[in-house]
């Protein structure tokens, strides 16, 4: 009779740690996000916010997550590998060029005149992201996830703009220090603003001209202040996802790998959408059709002259990989060398 007691216990107790696995590792993950601002627009509202609120449904891991975009999160730009050194949140929406100024390699990315069009900025991106993995990890406890672009960065004016001449005594916009470097070469004066604040700026007189994409400038509003867009691809402002480290290695590796596969997935979601966003952004704030995406304006467009594409070129070779090797190898031993070793080949520098 003892004996049939203890069976039954024995056979109600491994019931009850089978029923009882499955909530265990079912138990939650909450991961805090950090996404775009929501200034930026379609690329965050379309893509980037529903992609991270469906993040448990897509991966059928147990994500549980607060996303905030940057700009309701009460913190700036360039604050954002420092919060993520700090653990405030687990995955952060970098915005590269602004963050630069703490992590000088992530500007071997996409140097002024680097990336022409969207096919060599994929090329430059996968040739170059993992050394800028390797920093952020050792300086940041922060895993680089994957980088993505905005798109072909432009020029847009208050007064008319037909070649790059026509910046000179002109306060403009600019993404980072080596474009900085490049708009004083052509005369213009550098102008930092927070992309929230350019709008004012431009309305106000602050600065006469503004870089951005075209997708980006009609979600802001800019075409409102602006009257005549110059083409001419400067950068195509990569971002990138990153992950607190102290986050990463708690994770299973399960949930590491279905994370990474969700976001790789994500990431060439958004190449593809963006080259669609550019395309339709142009017509949309010259005023023409199809125009799907944004608000219709009447910029005025000029076709890019020959000279400042060679311009832009050259201004590789001789204003943003030598401003940009200065600044690296300072604070990384052979940062340079290294960015000639893998991206080098892709422009023909060696």
């Amino acid at each position: 009779m003892m004996a049939l007691f203890e069976r039954h216990a024995i056979a109600v107790a491994v019931a009850s740690m089978m029923l009882a696995a499955p909530a265990q590792s079912e138990e939650k993950i909450r991961l805090r996000v950090m996404g775009m601002p929501l200034a930026t627009g379609h690329i965050q509202k379309s893509k980037e916010q529903p992609f991270f609120e469906s993040l448990a449904q897509k991966t059928g891991l147990p994500f549980d997550v607060d996303y905030k975009p940057l700009d309701s999160s009460g913190i700036k730009e360039f604050e954002q590998l420092r919060v993520m050194r700090s653990g405030l949140f687990d995955i952060v929406a970098l915005r590269l060029a602004q963050v630069s100024r703490d992590e000088p390699t992530i500007l071997g990315l996409d140097l002024v005149g680097l990336n022409s069009d969207y096919e060599t900025a994929r090329k430059v991106v996968d040739a170059y992201k993992d050394t800028v993995d390797e920093r952020l990890q050792k300086q940041f406890n922060t895993k680089l996830l994957g980088v993505w672009p905005f798109g072909p960065q432009i020029i847009f004016c208050k007064a008319p703009v037909k070649s790059l001449a026509d910046l000179k005594g002109l306060k403009v916009r600019i993404l980072d220090g080596v474009m900085a470097k490049f708009m004083e070469r052509i005369g213009a004066t550098p102008v930092t603003l927070a992309f929230s604040e350019v709008s004012q700026g431009l309305s106000l007189g602050t600065i006469d001209c503004a870089v951005t994409g075209p997708s980006s400038a009609n979600s802001a509003g800019w075409p409102e202040s602006v009257t005549h867009a110059y083409p001419l691809g400067l950068q195509v402002a990569v971002q990138g996802y990153g992950v607190n480290l102290n986050t990463w290695k708690k994770m299973s590796p399960e949930q590491r790998s279905g994370l990474e596969k969700a976001i790789t997935e994500h990431i060439d979601g958004i190449w593809a959408y963006s080259k669609e966003l550019w395309d339709d952004a142009m017509r949309c704030n010259a005023g023409q059709e199809p125009c799907t995406t944004g608000r219709k304006y009447s910029l005025k467009t000029s076709d890019v002259q020959p000279q400042d594409r060679e311009l832009l070129k050259e201004a590789v070779r001789e204003i943003s990989f030598p401003s940009w090797k200065e600044s690296c190898d300072k604070v990384v031993a052979g940062c340079s060398d290294v960015w000639r070793q893998k991206v080098g080949p892709l422009i023909s520098m060696k």
